[in-house]
């Protein structure tokens, strides 16, 4: 006999942190694989953390920066058929009142980065995935999701 849900599919779940001050967001530079790219501050939820958490614990490990997400702007599923996973992944907004300058903790984080919008499109082909665009325009439409709307017994 079989756990309940143990042979159910489950995505990964990721969080995202868009982070903007007056027209450029700061992007991660890192090692995937043999390839550098360019991402959000992002990574995978831990056991036993909520999603809020989840986001500051990555924003901090790959900026070096302590910062708190003002809402959602996005949650997607997204499928990676050359990795063949599926991630459902939760998308915040910090929105700086300064400029300020990561120092990534992460090893596999080369710098950070402050882009517009229009140098973003143009390494469209080194963005860690299409969602890192994507949840930037969804962003600029005005997506807002507020963080009490998000639940969690932990």
């Amino acid at each position: 006999m079989s756990e309940h849900g143990e042979k159910q599919f489950k995505p990964n779940t990721t969080v995202a942190a868009i982070i903007h001050h007056q027209g450029k967001f700061l992007l991660v530079e890192e090692q995937e694989k043999e390839h550098v790219v360019f991402n959000q501050p992002a990574g995978h939820l831990e056991e036993n953390e909520s999603l809020i958490s989840a986001v500051k614990r990555e924003v901090l490990e790959e900026t070096g920066l302590t910062l708190e997400p003002d809402y959602l702007s996005g949650i997607y599923y997204f499928h990676r058929p050359d990795l063949k996973l599926y991630f459902l992944r939760f998308c915040f907004v910090i929105e700086l009142q300064q400029w300020l300058t990561g120092q990534p903790q992460d090893d596999e984080i080369i710098d950070t980065h402050w882009f517009t919008l229009e140098q973003i499109k143009e390494k469209h082909q080194v963005l860690r995935s299409a969602m890192v665009l994507e949840c930037i325009e969804d962003y600029l439409a005005g997506n807002k999701i507020p963080l009490s709307q998000l639940k969690s017994n932990l």
